[in-house]
């Protein structure tokens, strides 16, 4: 546990935080509400002792009751991993404040969230879907996500995943004919 870097995280940004760094192996934690994000990432970007300047890694997270945005920094000075989490975005209209400011390369990453949760970085100078097709109008990798086969089923049902097969109930068996696995 690098108990320097707490000391400084915590110092810099008690007021930002909205919960305790925590430490796990050769990273650090720390949760800030989404409108810090420009404020605390620039800080740990430009301070001296920080100086957290790779991105390495931008990703959406839904827990279920909350989005987040989850930024992976590096410090070429250090070598010391942080994990930033923006955390507490509303599901109904998940909003950030875009770091392309920073890392330019962070266009992509935004996008890539925007296209699988829905989350609206704001400033972002090009939001527009990466995957899925302009006239999409879901989230897939948002729990609350259904695959088209899901409709009729309960709540709580379970999904059938795509990948897995299915072979005809009157298949024949036989040395010419492959027979898929039960399920």
């Amino acid at each position: 546990m690098d108990r320097a870097l707490r000391r400084r995280l915590e110092a810099r940004f008690a007021d930002r935080l909205t919960g305790p760094v925590r430490q796990r192996h050769d990273e650090t934690e720390i949760r800030i509400a989404p409108g810090d994000v420009p404020e605390v990432l620039l800080a740990l970007h430009d301070e001296p002792g920080l100086r957290f300047r790779m991105l390495s890694d931008l990703a959406g997270v839904d827990t279920g009751s909350a989005m987040q945005v989850v930024y992976h920094l590096w410090s070429d000075t250090t070598g010391d991993w942080l994990r930033v989490i923006a955390d507490g975005l509303s599901r109904d209209d998940p909003r950030v404040p875009s770091v392309t400011f920073l890392w330019k390369g962070s266009e992509w990453m935004e996008r890539e969230a925007y296209d699988m949760f829905g989350i609206t970085f704001e400033g972002n100078r090009d939001l527009r879907r990466i995957y899925m097709p302009p006239d999409y109008t879901s989230f897939p990798l948002r729990k609350d996500f259904f695959l088209p086969d899901d409709a009729a089923r309960s709540p709580g049902g379970g999904v059938r995943h795509m990948e897995q097969t299915h072979g005809p109930t009157n298949a024949e068996t036989g040395a010419h004919v492959r027979q898929a696995p039960a399920s």
